[in-house]
């Protein structure tokens, strides 16, 4: 059943440094402190940088302190970033989920501690209060009609992402799957990762992750290029793998041959659609993610919860930009960095 949701308008990210940071002082005009949250990502990439700029914009908008955090190690920091907030007595937290199957036992430990929402990636089965981010599973079919795009004589496709259990990756891949397969909208399957799947046009090789080292993204490109000579369009999943994909293509000389199309708003992303070297890409929107993230924390720490939709979903819609749409795409962008 898809889910109902509370519809967000799309605003443009704001690129910024990605490492911890405390908004505003402490306490007060009148010496009472401010409420104190935290924005937790789940790796250090230019995604999670504009994400922290759209949460520091809310905590002074809202009048909280907000610290933002990215772990290099993936769960294995979340644990103890999230144990370190706790100790703090933090008011509220926004996580994504590095690892949401072997997380529950900590995200229980932070909503029973504090107000708990998730972020970007979703926990459905965590006591979370809300979901901010797009809805992942339409965002992958998006994706299949622009691979559909790219290559309309069909071909065989290859997806790149961090880490495949996390639930946005998985959704993702999923919807661009389904599209390829031809199957009907609504029917959502659950096919194995590494799983080859034949369609009638399409044929889905498998997908290749590398837990967030970039020189392993890459590496995963250059040997999937060499093992399937004849393969049609490469997928990147997360925000560096588009880029790491260009590089790849780009050094093999495939450009033309080997279709590219990916997720978020990198620069080079960007660039390779400005050239015609990458087909498309769907773009979130981070800035929004971190922005309704805080506002919705602030909320809660003040005592409202009618800031959480009835559907637990807040739901920051996703677009596709083309070669079409990229330069006016960009510039806007652009605007928002300065």
């Amino acid at each position: 059943m898809k889910r109902r949701r509370f519809l967000l308008p799309l605003a443009l990210p704001v690129l910024a440094a990605s490492f911890l940071v405390q908004c505003g002082p402490s306490s007060n005009g009148g010496g009472g402190k401010k409420p104190r949250v935290a924005y937790i990502g789940n790796a250090i990439a230019p995604f999670w940088t504009i994400a922290e700029k759209g949460a520091r914009k809310a905590a002074a908008e809202y009048g909280v302190d907000v610290e933002v955090r990215m772990p290099q190690n993936g769960a294995t920091d979340q644990k103890r970033m999230v144990e370190e907030l706790l100790a703090r007595g933090v008011d509220g937290i926004a996580f994504s989920p590095a690892d949401p199957k072997n997380q529950l036992d900590l995200m229980k430990t932070m909503a029973q501690q504090t107000h708990l929402i998730t972020q970007d990636s979703d926990a459905p089965d965590s006591p979370r209060l809300c979901f901010v981010g797009m809805d992942n599973y339409e965002a992958g079919r998006l994706c299949g009609k622009l691979v559909k795009e790219a290559m309309p004589d069909g071909g065989s496709v290859m997806f790149f992402v961090g880490r495949a259990g996390q639930l946005n990756a998985k959704e993702r891949r999923q919807g661009c799957v389904d599209e390829l397969l031809g199957r009907p909208e609504g029917e959502r399957h659950d096919d194995p990762p590494d799983a080859e799947l034949k369609g009638e046009k399409y044929t889905v090789l498998g997908t290749r992750t590398d837990e967030v080292d970039f020189a392993k993204a890459k590496s995963n490109v250059q040997e999937s290029i060499t093992r399937h000579p004849d393969i049609g369009c490469l997928v990147g999943l997360f925000s560096y793998n588009t880029p790491k994909i260009y590089e790849a293509v780009k050094e093999a000389n495939l450009f033309g041959k080997v279709k590219i199309v990916g997720f978020d708003e990198e620069e080079d992303t960007l660039r390779g659609i400005q050239e015609g070297n990458i087909y498309a890409t769907v773009v979130q929107n981070p800035h929004q993610y971190g922005h309704e993230s805080v506002r919705i924390l602030a909320a809660l720490a003040k005592g409202d919860k009618s800031v959480v939709p009835a559907s637990k979903f807040v739901e920051v819609p996703a677009k596709a930009v083309k070669k079409g749409d990229v330069d006016i795409f960009w510039t806007e962008l652009k605007k928002q960095v300065e």
